[in-house]
């Protein structure tokens, strides 16, 4: 090889390392929400028409929280006619956690397209490892067909954390046989006090299809994350907080220590 020839290798080389690297600060930094699933439907309401949509955004970032996420809904009639322009802001996506959200808006025109866009996120560096943001418990979920085709939604959501949740948005959302998204909602509860059970009600309208199994999701409402970052520096409630009623064993029934000579 002569010396020119080795020479353009190595700048390849360098090239190519520079792209390399290049390409490796492109791809630090949070990652954005990613759509899961999403769903939209219009259904008859009163004199005019009702759209209803449901959707999950992933926040693939342990350690951000997405912020000033924002839905942009729009509709337009059979001519074309935009009959629908609605912006609704979404909470803050916890880290490394699905944020589900709901919604539904009235419309004189009768709408025949749906479309949801969504503006990016902002990212805040969590203050604590995502084990720390304790997800909300569900319990004792009921879905319950409604004469009119719509289904209501029960259920109890449950403050882990030390410090009252002062609002909770809680979504459902409807699936079919196949776990394919086909509608839900959201609801909010307030004042959620440590260690207790609030309960909630959602109505889900615009249902399409058999539904075989309904998720229910809770987040603390707003779209930044200082809601949630209060419950978390509050503490979590102690699991096990009842003290034993039953007597102490007259008798150690475990095994002995290792190396205890006592027979």
């Amino acid at each position: 090889m002569t010396r020119r020839c080795r020479i353009t290798a190595a700048l390849a080389l360098a090239a190519l390392a520079t792209a390399s690297c290049a390409s490796k600060h492109k791809q630090e930094g949070p990652m954005p929400l990613a759509l899961k699933e999403q769903v939209s439907s219009v259904v008859r309401s009163g004199a005019g028409y009702a759209v209803t949509w449901a959707g999950v955004l992933s926040n693939p970032n342990r350690g951000q929280f997405g912020e000033n996420a924002v839905a942009v809904v729009t509709a337009v009639d059979a001519a074309g006619k935009e009959v629908v322009h609605l912006e609704q802001p979404l909470n803050a996506a916890p880290p490394g956690r699905p944020l589900a959200f709901g919604g539904q808006v009235p419309t004189g025109g009768q709408p025949v397209r749906v479309k949801i866009d969504y503006r990016p996120a902002s990212w805040r560096a969590a203050s604590r490892p995502p084990s720390a943001f304790l997800r909300f418990p569900i319990s004792d979920v009921l879905t319950e067909k409604q004469p009119n085709g719509s289904y209501l939604v029960t259920g109890y959501v449950l403050d882990p954390f030390r410090k009252p949740a002062g609002a909770l948005a809680v979504t459902a959302l409807l699936r079919d046989d196949a776990g394919k998204l086909v509608a839900g909602a959201t609801s909010y509860v307030d004042d959620v006090r440590p260690g207790t059970k609030r309960r909630f009600v959602i109505t889900v309208d615009g249902v399409r299809g058999a539904v075989s199994a309904t998720d229910v999701y809770a987040t603390t409402w707003g779209s930044t994350a200082r809601a949630y970052e209060d419950l978390a520096r509050a503490g979590a409630v102690p699991l096990h907080t009842t003290p034993p009623t039953t007597a102490p064993f007259a008798k150690d029934r475990g095994y002995p220590p290792y190396n205890d000579r006592r027979q």
